[in-house]
């Protein structure tokens, strides 16, 4: 089986404005592609995948995940996350690809372990297999066998829509549990649980964005 990652990623210098109460501007872009550069290791790294798409309009977040060995593709237009994973996905059926696993850029606890974990739930064709956040609201990885089998609906929410989605198009649903692939960060909240499971982790961007 086929199976390409999809990772879309927002301007890396407006990235994480949420945490501007406890972080400054440039830390927060270093933590931002400290995530990414995660990420796509991660992704790279499990065995069942063939090979990762960074999709952005920000042509620093394109040259990182070049240097990292991943295909991009430039977003045109106004951005809109759920259509350009859609072109994303365009791409990934031109090439072949039988499945794709859409993560976000945010994941800083995402381990090889858990992609492996997705993929070994999406065997079955025509199947979807969903992670969501802690809060159970969105969707923190999206897993879809063939590629396209349902729109996608990131966003507030899209984790029961998402659900629904599936159901609309009677594809087996896979739900993917893990402490690992629940946390993404987005508030200072989310810091302070990343700082009591890995402190070293912010250590290590707070280093670089002082470098």
């Amino acid at each position: 089986m086929t199976v390409w990652t999809i990772i879309p990623v927002k301007p890396l210098t407006r990235a994480k404005s949420r945490l501007s109460p406890v972080l400054t501007q440039e830390e927060r872009q270093v933590l931002a592609e400290s995530m990414l550069d995660h990420v796509i290791n991660t992704a790279k790294s499990a065995p069942g995948i063939t090979g990762v798409l960074v999709i952005s309009r920000d042509t620093r977040a394109l040259a990182l995940a070049r240097d990292l060995g991943t295909h991009t593709v430039q977003e045109s237009g106004t951005p809109e996350l759920n259509y350009a994973l859609m072109r994303a996905t365009q791409v990934i059926t031109a090439w072949r690809g039988r499945a794709v696993l859409i993560l976000p850029a945010d994941l800083p606890l995402i381990s090889k372990e858990d992609v492996e974990g997705i993929l070994a739930l999406g065997t079955e064709e025509g199947s979807v297999v969903i992670a969501t956040d802690r809060a159970e609201d969105g969707t923190n990885a999206l897993f879809t066998r063939p590629p396209g089998l349902i729109d996608y609906a990131f966003g507030p929410g899209s984790f029961a829509r998402h659900i629904e989605l599936a159901r609309g198009v009677h594809a087996p649903i896979h739900i993917y549990s893990s402490d690992r692939l629940s946390l993404d960060v987005d508030v200072p909240e989310d810091l302070d649980r990343l700082r009591q499971v890995r402190p070293e982790l912010l250590q290590l961007f707070r280093s670089r964005a002082e470098s």
